[in-house]
């Protein structure tokens, strides 16, 4: 019993210590361990299987729509990345050189790639050739480097995976059509995958995407009211185009300049989990991502018949579930520890006067709550538990997202709400001005996270300068 009570007091309180609540479940969780490189993780197998999860998922919703999978060089010669003015300029605090081939100093220093713009397009100007060459639909998956200043496991280390989008097309109404697209599947797998609620938004002018016209993304509040940027999908006109020049025989065989997107994600979308859904008793997982949807529990597995039952129960549902039977030799209250630590959504309780009654105990993991399930039909009332996990994350974190939510005509309203309610989104108007922008986290600490593209009316003037307002932000505090 005293192992059981120290996995759960392993855990810093959420609301005492968030940074090191998160921390904790990160490594408690056997999610990561620390390398000996500075800034960069070891994705630990149940992390990693998180991921595959959430690739997988992705992958899948990306082909659906015809894109097709690619692989680009992990180095950008400084020539080629010098290509574009605005978006070396925006990479360049972030980049990793090699200077060094073995023991030879290279004639040209090699960017570790931050993003892989200048390499898709320098392939772009070599494929693309007439009008029945586009679109060009094209993902990687891959790891980035940028040498960050702070990190914190998931949501910013100078290594991390993730997946970036390239796409070509004929007119900037097809390209534009595609970026809000990719910003819609985003928004779809995090609200009904990852139960984590968005807003969809177009970024500010001085926060878009280096080298972009427009970046759209969506904005997830996390449960200590601080906002995560979860995904994003930029419009680059031809910009890109120019400066690589690629150009496409046109229908009436003249010269032009195709118009670009890209869109991506990372992994720190597990992070998002985490300071979504976690609790004081460590990871709750949606369970379309979780690596285990249901683990077993024999109770009682000494006593004839109860370790048969687990196995033919297991048998049973493993057709259609990621399931787990748990047969080891700890005790039952030690599992139910470990398993709630990792976020499993269903756990089923099994022993000998539950074989009797032909029944199981089914445990939700997202509010611990317990209900007797008949052996009789398991897999269907399986499947309805899993949904009923999901419901009630999106539910819970909506609810804290909406409590968390102020609408503010002043700077001091901004700053009565924050002191009296804690972080969290602010809607307030604003009138377009960069200096305006820069003014209210001047006056607030709070930054602007995106223009949302359903617009609500809080005010007819700026928040801060007084003038006519042109747009309703949602401003916050961001991981």
């Amino acid at each position: 019993m005293a192992n059981e009570k120290k996995t759960v007091e392993q855990i810093t309180n959420r609301d005492v210590d968030f940074a090191q609540w998160y921390t904790d479940i990160c490594k408690k969780a056997d999610l990561i361990d620390y390398s000996s490189v500075k800034g960069c993780m070891i994705i630990r197998p149940y992390g990693y299987a998180i991921w595959e999860n959430i690739q997988k998922n992705l992958d899948d919703r990306f082909k659906a729509l015809g894109h097709e999978n690619v692989y680009m060089p992990m180095f950008i010669p400084e020539s080629l990345l010098n290509k574009e003015k605005d978006h070396v300029e925006g990479f360049a605090p972030e980049v990793a050189w090699v200077t060094h081939g073995g023991e030879e100093k290279l004639t040209e220093r090699l960017c570790v790639r931050p993003t892989s713009e200048t390499l898709f397009c320098e392939h772009f100007a070599n494929i693309i050739r007439s009008y029945r060459d586009l679109p060009v639909l094209y993902n990687q998956w891959c790891s980035v480097v940028r040498w960050e200043k702070t990190t914190r496991p998931f949501l910013r280390s100078r290594e991390f995976l993730w997946q970036e989008g390239h796409t070509m097309h004929e007119t900037a109404e097809e390209a534009r059509a595609e970026t809000v697209q990719m910003l819609n599947v985003y928004a779809d797998f995090h609200q009904n995958d990852l139960a984590i609620p968005v807003i969809k938004g177009v970024k500010t002018p001085s926060d878009k995407f280096a080298g972009a016209e427009d970046t759209y993304a969506i904005e997830a509040l996390m449960h200590d009211g601080k906002s995560l940027q979860a995904a994003t999908s930029h419009f680059f006109g031809d910009g890109f185009a120019k400066a690589f020049d690629i150009t496409y025989a046109s229908k009436d065989n003249t010269l032009k300049y195709p118009f670009q997107t890209s869109w991506g994600c990372t992994t720190r979308m597990i992070g998002g989990i985490i300071m979504t859904h976690g609790d004081d008793n460590g990871l709750v997982l949606p369970p379309s991502v979780a690596p285990i949807q249901v683990v077993i529990i024999p109770v009682a597995a000494h006593k004839p018949g109860v370790i048969e039952a687990a196995t033919a129960l297991y048998d049973k549902l493993k057709e259609r579930f990621r399931v787990k039977l748990d047969d080891s030799d700890q005790s039952p209250g030690w599992k139910y520890a470990e398993y709630e630590m990792k976020g499993v959504p269903v756990r089923i309780e099994i022993g000998p006067r539950d074989i009797e009654a032909g029944q199981c105990v089914c445990v939700t993991r997202h509010n611990l709550e317990k209900a007797v399930v008949a052996l009789d039909g398991i897999e269907d009332s399986v499947a309805a538990k899993l949904q009923e996990v999901r419901d009630g994350m999106y539910a819970k974190a909506l609810e804290n997202r909406e409590k968390r939510t102020y609408s503010c005509r002043t700077l001091d309203e901004i700053n009565e709400a924050l002191e009296k309610n804690g972080d969290g989104f602010v809607k307030a108007m604003w009138c377009g001005e960069e200096e305006c922008e820069d003014g209210v986290k001047a006056a607030t600490g709070i930054g602007s996270r995106c223009i949302p593209l359903e617009q609500e009316n809080v005010g007819d003037v700026c928040v801060c300068c007084g003038k006519p307002a042109r747009h309703m932000v949602v401003w916050a505090r961001a991981y």
